[in-house]
């Protein structure tokens, strides 16, 4: 019992080490940022705030994370490589904030970074998945998770609390059962965005940008691997969807949108679910809210799913799947033009 205490001790001190890390050193990244002209500008269309706004606030993120984990933890070789792996995400975002990287360069070091933790053995490891199926859907699963999540990240306050909610969420699930390395890191990510968002909320002071982004999505992506759901059925092998269902409802409705159009799945385009609803008639925050409601409540569908008995289970993931198609189809009507 001793011991159990020692870990939920440990892992809210990485929760608050990160936090402090983040919150302390944004402000500073905000200067740095203008002084040396890393900012964000309007252009009307996608980017719709009144005046330049700084990037860099992904580098506060990853100092969060990686004091907290540096204070708090011994590291083992998965950790390390998701470190590693993660870190390469992070210099390619910020290549990209500060030039602009074209696609085919983002995702080969979105493959590098994946081969990394595929070399450290992280992955996903099913007993009734052979070898041959598991490092195609490793890196299906983790390009899926990243570049969901860089999707999302349009509104203010809105990514970094979607990322901060999975981080406790998958936190919690292996404090639970006991994967000490998986809740620091988890908790770690939560509390460096949330350190983060103080200054990310409307009207956000700084942008994470494809720094914080690409990274978050990354770290996200490689917590869901190197956690434990399946106690009770294998449907808890679907948990790490719901837990991130957010940008990944949001990643598939809006390719389905632009492939229904004939556009480019990768085109930017105002189809995005939180653009949607702030059309029809939230308010920025409104939005935010909502979206932190929807992934609080898909989240805790993930854990229920993973503890109930199978029937309860199966009966739950076909009303979440109801549930989104026919919010999905209320999205289609929300008319986004001018």
């Amino acid at each position: 019992m001793n011991q159990v205490w020692v870990q939920i001790g440990m892992t809210v001190a990485a929760f608050l080490i990160a936090w402090l890390t983040a919150f302390s050193v944004t402000p500073r990244l905000i200067d740095a940022a203008e002084r040396f002209g890393i900012v964000d500008h309007p252009d009307g269309r996608l980017k719709t705030q009144r005046e330049p706004v700084p990037y860099l606030g992904g580098i506060a993120i990853a100092l969060g994370v990686l004091v907290a984990l540096g204070v708090t933890y011994r590291f083992d070789r998965q950790i390390l490589a998701i470190l590693l792996s993660s870190s390469i995400l992070l210099v390619i975002g910020l290549l990209d904030d500060l030039g602009s990287l074209k696609p085919a360069s983002k995702l080969a070091g979105q493959l590098l970074a994946v081969l990394v933790l595929i070399k450290a053995g992280v992955m996903i490891q099913l007993v009734f998945l052979p070898l041959w199926v598991s490092l195609p859907l490793t890196v299906l699963w983790m390009l899926a998770a990243t570049n969901a999540f860089n999707l999302i990240d349009i509104m203010d306050g809105l990514s970094s609390g979607v990322g901060a909610v999975a981080a406790l969420f998958f936190a919690g699930v292996a404090l639970s059962g006991g994967l000490t390395d998986t809740a620091f890191l988890g908790a770690a990510l939560a509390g460096a965005l949330l350190g983060f968002r103080h200054y990310n909320v409307e009207p956000a002071r700084i942008y994470m940008g494809d720094t914080g982004s690409l990274f978050t999505g990354f770290l996200l992506g490689a917590l869901a691997m190197v956690n434990a759901y399946t106690r009770e059925h294998r449907l808890g092998v679907l948990v790490p969807l719901l837990i991130l269902a957010v940008p990944l409802f949001d990643m598939l409705f809006v390719m389905y949108i632009r492939w229904r159009r004939g556009l480019p799945v990768m085109l930017g385009s105002p189809d995005h679910v939180a653009l949607r609803l702030r059309k029809w008639r939230l308010t920025t925050r409104a939005t935010v809210r909502a979206n932190l409601l929807a992934a609080l409540i898909a989240g805790g569908c993930g854990v229920a799913l993973m503890l109930l008995a199978l029937p309860w289970a199966q009966a739950l993931l076909v009303t979440l799947a109801v549930a989104a198609l026919a919010v999905a189809a209320w999205l289609r009507t929300i008319d986004m033009s001018l």
